[in-house]
């Protein structure tokens, strides 16, 4: 068992919300402690963003936005379904109630996703190697079947589905946050079966929802690889190797107005809690734990 080796992608998401958010991902990369950043085509720096990553030679794929700011398709931002009486996507429970209404167009989802997908490759000379969904509205119902659709036609292989071992037992995460979480569980196991019939694949296991913000330390991230490794799926036991990815929100706190996908940055965003995820991923302890466990820190593009 100890000799399973382990595939490690540390993914800073929302790569493009903000200046310091890019800065703090690029210092998180240059100090080895992510591999990997996910792009929102439609943050305020996203432009600045693509560059980085090409000077700096970062892994980096796409951060489907549907739930924050504004659209990047041209048509959808006067009058969609996708908008708010403010012109703004419905935010990220606005999103799942307005779904859940049936107001939702299929078809205006898969329009932005498109756009989306173009307007990464312009920005960077490349289609995403990987793409998930900001705030998981990937995997709600209806939106999972036509994300998978966009994945397919443009042969994007990777996604990730939030479904994290062990999550039931963090008794520390909030009821009102852990119902959010459960549902996303929830939908995530009612897209397996979708995105496997689509071709699409994902790291064996997602690490993510009990370590973020304040409830990242040296010990969540170290127990939540160690539980992950005990019981590795019976495909990683076969082949000798686990994949595992880990959704990291690394920055130094946003300065409103700059920031944001279009109505300037969110509560989270200026928080502490992005500068404490920085500051716990670059510790010297946690690098030295990947070492003795044979755990490798890689991209998508590596599986």
């Amino acid at each position: 068992l100890r000799m399973l080796q382990v595939k490690l992608i540390v993914t800073g998401d929302d790569f493009g919300y903000c200046p310091r958010r890019n800065q703090g991902i690029v210092d998180c990369f240059l100090a080895g402690a992510i591999s990997n950043v996910s792009l929102l085509v439609n943050g305020s720096a996203a432009a600045d963003a693509a560059k980085l990553a090409r000077r700096y030679n970062i892994p980096i794929g796409l951060h489907a936005n549907l739930s924050e700011g504004s659209p990047v398709c041209e048509v959808l931002k006067t009058n969609s379904s996708l908008l708010n009486q403010d012109g703004f996507f419905h935010g990220k429970m606005g999103f799942r109630t307005a779904l859940s209404k049936g107001l939702l167009n299929m078809s205006e989802v898969k329009q932005e996703l498109k756009a989306q997908v173009e307007l990464f490759h312009e920005l960077t000379g490349h289609l995403p190697p990987h793409m998930d969904g900001h705030q998981h509205v990937h995997v709600l119902p209806e939106v999972r079947h036509v994300f998978a659709e966009v994945l397919e036609e443009y042969g994007i292989k990777y996604t990730r589905v939030p479904i994290e071992p062990g999550l039931h037992n963090c008794d520390w995460i909030p009821p009102s946050l852990m119902d959010f979480y459960l549902g996303v569980e929830e939908d995530s196991f009612n897209t397996v079966d979708v995105f496997t019939k689509h071709g699409i694949r994902w790291p064996d296991i997602y690490i993510g929802l009990s370590t973020m913000g304040r409830n990242m330390s040296v010990s969540s991230i170290r127990s939540a690889i160690d539980s992950a490794v005990l019981q590795p799926p019976a495909r990683a036991a076969q082949s000798g190797t686990v994949t595992i990815e880990l959704m990291v929100h690394p920055g130094y706190p946003s300065v409103p107005p700059i920031g944001g996908c279009g109505e300037g940055p969110d509560d989270f965003s200026q928080s502490w809690e992005r500068l404490h995820e920085l500051q716990t991923l670059i510790k010297p302890e946690l690098q030295s734990h990947y070492k003795s466990r044979n755990i490798q820190l890689c991209s998508f593009k590596d599986l």
